[in-house]
């Protein structure tokens, strides 16, 4: 995806078109979230097939191998389908990571509620089709539709046993620690004795369930920031990395590039043509 963000429905006529092409499993570089009014869904995720009538609420996060097919049903098809880089709402991508890790897909009840989200889906792509749409009011819904989302997981299945697992807890402790300190240069020991576990241990849980390691998660959520900051402020190179907790701005540069594909200036540039036209 060349953009920082992308909203568009899926109709029957685009659920046919996806059904008649090649649509193998596949990762992206984007994360995704599908609401739909009409229609079922069928999701290869987690090495598992699912099928979900509307209405439901399916995201699949950056990296994820999956395989979606809309599907009319009754001859309906109504899927609004959001598409954004992690850094679009980095504080609350991570977040998102943990709710979603284990549950992709799921079917809520028809009412307000829903209503709400598929008025704040309008909303948002009215905004976008501005010549110079706010991205700000595009965030903040964005923001709030995850937040209903999340309400009505809670109140569908307020006794989930995943959501009471060990491991499942510590790792969404172990991002609320990052948020609030992932900017000071600190290590994988400083999270470990903050959750009262070992290194291995925290390790071993982060490559469970994002498969990466503390290590990588940490400088991904550097690397979400940076990318933030490099787009929204005109701070140069130098206070951004010294922002991060990083000591040498060669070393950032270094570190962003290797993971970014791109050096820092050359990322700002792209974006700033992204945004422009």
């Amino acid at each position: 995806m060349d953009s920082l963000f992308q909203i568009f429905k899926v109709d029957v006529e685009e659920a046919n078109r996806i059904a008649s092409e090649a649509n193998e499993p596949h990762r992206h570089d984007f994360e995704e979230l599908m609401i739909g009014n009409k229609g079922v869904l069928e999701h290869f995720i987690d090495f598992d097939s699912v099928e979900t009538r509307a209405p439901f609420v399916s995201f699949v996060t950056k990296g994820k191998v999956h395989r979606v097919q809309p599907k009319p049903l009754n001859g309906e098809c109504d899927i609004w389908v959001i598409r954004f880089k992690s850094e679009f709402i980095p504080e609350t991508t991570f977040q998102l990571y943990s709710y979603y890790h284990n549950q992709a897909d799921l079917q809520l009840d028809c009412g307000i509620c829903f209503n709400r989200l598929i008025l704040l889906c309008q909303m948002i792509f009215d905004e976008n089709q501005k010549t110079v749409p706010n991205y700000a009011i595009i965030q903040q819904t964005l923001n709030l539709i995850f937040t209903i989302v999340e309400g009505e997981r809670q109140r569908i299945n307020p006794y989930d046993e995943d959501l009471q697992k060990t491991q499942h807890i510590s790792f969404k402790n172990f991002l609320s620690i990052l948020e609030e300190n992932y900017k000071r240069s600190v290590g994988v020991e400083y999270y470990a004795e903050k959750l009262f576990m070992s290194s291995r241990n925290l390790n071993l849980i982060c490559q469970n369930i994002l498969s990466q390691s503390v290590s990588e998660i940490i400088e991904t959520r550097k690397l979400i920031e940076a990318k933030n900051l490099l787009v929204s402020t005109n701070k140069s190179i130098s206070e951004i990395a010294y922002e991060l907790g990083y000591n040498e701005n060669s070393y950032f540069s270094n570190v962003f590039k290797k993971k970014a594909g791109q050096s820092p200036t050359e990322f700002r540039e792209e974006m700033k043509n992204l945004l422009i036209s």
